[in-house]
């Protein structure tokens, strides 16, 4: 058994410690081999362990001070613990030695939107800079495919993800592929990610389903033409494992961006980018390169898991005392967020505060986060700082949770979903950016636009009173999951129509304009 294997063996069981100790034995033996040492941090990296995972790679930079793997690594391990900063400027030093890097250059991009300092014009331009690169490194911009007569025939739409799996855009898009009307779509699947799962295996058996995880950019074309795609749908963007680069190639008459990502993609051929009038209010376009059509009620459908447990009572009745949550990814945390929860914490004295990520198995991180609430005034033992665990699970714990804060300028997605179907209503602040409005697009398609501020202070203002009204709490509780059922945001059947609507519209206006 391999160091991996057994490790991920350890993980599987949630038996971190006897992980840790394999580990810690495999980084002993491998003391001066930079692969082995990548391998192992990048595991450390990924269950959390931020601590051990830095040490693997600075101990990588010195013993090869030329090897820049580290550096991308202790990029990410920046943007993971809200370091924003950091995280810049060892991306910009990245792109100065290896402008052409795809990764580095997508991480660039993604880590811009965590960034409260990254205004909405560098964000545009660092992606039309993007979409420039992507273009040349293609061979120059395209001319437009011809395109075929929908005389007859369903349109030919092609979904490209490396995230056909468990993860929030695979969750989403799952059900949306499955209620496809045959007569009016034939829809493909090109997943270029690693992992297949359940998901993967729902996905597969209602598309047809493309295994393009060794094909090139070229090749990856030249298949998307074989299959006669009409409209390519791009559900990743720049994160992780994206084939974005792919539509640079223009390997379909139509291009749209939808899902997975939350700005702009920088590439001047896109035609469009699916949003939704919560999402994109009348302003938002001069922060994109592609035409914003809103899909009028919203850009998600919400389908919950099956494993889903039932809504728990509400447990400050119990308790004696209300309890905030936030289930969020920690690179979405930065001082401004945190200033604004310990304003609240204050303003409501018998509260308490659960942070649950990954990252939180690290304890420099969590003697960070519990210092700086510190030093704003509140008791750490208000801070209850939790680790990862299985995703039925993490569900399981909202039966500890009254109401769930939103991190800003990067809302929550799933995350704010999952709070509601548990029953625990999410307070907002809307901001400038795409990603920053999601939960209020979520809340304002359920009927719950109350529970977004215009300001910091009305922020602590609609928490606060909503810690001191348990009534309206436990009517909240109680209710969620029907208005969520009755709402758009969970029509299923409408959201797939009006999706297959807009694309084939699309399709058609393009046509008869060429």
């Amino acid at each position: 058994m391999t160091f991996r294997q057994e490790a991920l063996r350890f993980a599987s069981k949630a038996d971190f410690p006897g992980f840790l100790t394999i580990c810690d034995k495999a980084i002993a033996e491998h003391a001066n081999d930079p692969d082995q040492l990548l391998d192992i941090g990048a595991l450390l990296l990924h269950f959390g362990f931020l601590t051990k995972a830095r040490q693997c790679f600075e101990q990588v930079r010195a013993i090869a001070p030329n090897d820049l793997r580290p550096v991308v690594n202790l990029a990410n391990i920046a943007r993971e613990a809200g370091e924003h900063a950091q995280a810049s400027r060892l991306y910009q030093s990245l792109l100065k030695a290896l402008p052409d890097n795809p990764v580095i250059r997508r991480n660039a991009l993604v880590s811009q939107e965590y960034d409260p300092s990254v205004s909405d014009v560098q964000r545009l331009q660092a992606a039309k800079q993007w979409g420039e690169w992507a273009i040349g490194r293609a061979g120059g911009l395209r001319p437009r495919p011809t395109m075929q007569p929908l005389k007859n025939r369903p349109l030919r739409v092609g979904y490209v993800s490396a995230d056909f799996c468990q993860h929030t855009v695979g969750l989403f898009v799952k059900d949306v592929l499955k209620r496809h009307d045959p007569q009016r779509i034939t829809a493909f699947a090109y997943s270029a990610g690693q992992v297949d799962d359940w998901v993967t295996k729902q996905i597969r058996n209602v598309t047809q389903f493309r295994d393009v995880t060794k094909l090139d950019d070229q090749k990856l074309a030249d298949l998307i033409r074989q299959d006669a795609i009409d409209v390519l749908v791009d559900l990743s963007g720049h994160t992780a494992g994206s084939r974005l680069t792919t539509f640079a190639h223009r390997p379909a008459p139509v291009m749209v961006s939808w899902l997975g990502y939350f700005a702009t993609t920088g590439l001047s051929c896109m035609d469009a980018v699916l949003l939704d009038p919560w999402h994109a209010p009348q302003g938002m376009e001069q922060n994109f390169v592609e035409r914003i059509i809103h899909l009028p009620n919203g850009r998600f459908c919400y389908q919950p898991v099956s494993f889903a447990p039932e809504v728990a009572p509400l447990p400050c009745l119990s308790k004696g005392y209300v309890t905030f949550d936030s289930f969020n990814n920690t690179a979405k945390y930065n001082p401004d967020v945190f200033r604004l929860w310990a304003d609240i914490l204050l303003f409501a004295p018998n509260s308490r505060l659960v942070l649950k990520w990954r990252t939180f198995h690290d304890d420099a991180l969590r003697n960070s986060v519990l210092g700086f609430f510190e030093q704003q005034g509140v008791d750490p033992g208000r801070i209850e700082l939790r680790g990862p665990s299985f995703h039925a699970d993490m569900l399981a714990q909202y039966a500890d949770i009254d109401i769930a804060l939103d991190p800003f300028p990067f809302n929550g997605g799933l995350t704010s979903c999952e709070a509601l179907w548990m029953g625990v209503p999410v307070v907002t602040w809307p901001q400038s950016r795409v990603v920053g409005r999601q939960t209020f697009a979520f809340l304002s398609a359920i009927g719950l636009s109350e529970l977004a501020a215009d300001t910091t202070e009305d922020y602590v203002r609609i928490a606060v009173d909503l810690a001191n009204n348990h009534n309206r709490l436990n009517t909240l509780r109680t209710t969620m999951r029907e208005r969520m059922k009755a709402s758009p945001l969970m029509d299923l059947q409408g959201f797939t129509r009006q999706l297959e609507q807009t694309l084939i519209g699309l399709y058609r206006e393009i046509q008869t304009k060429q």
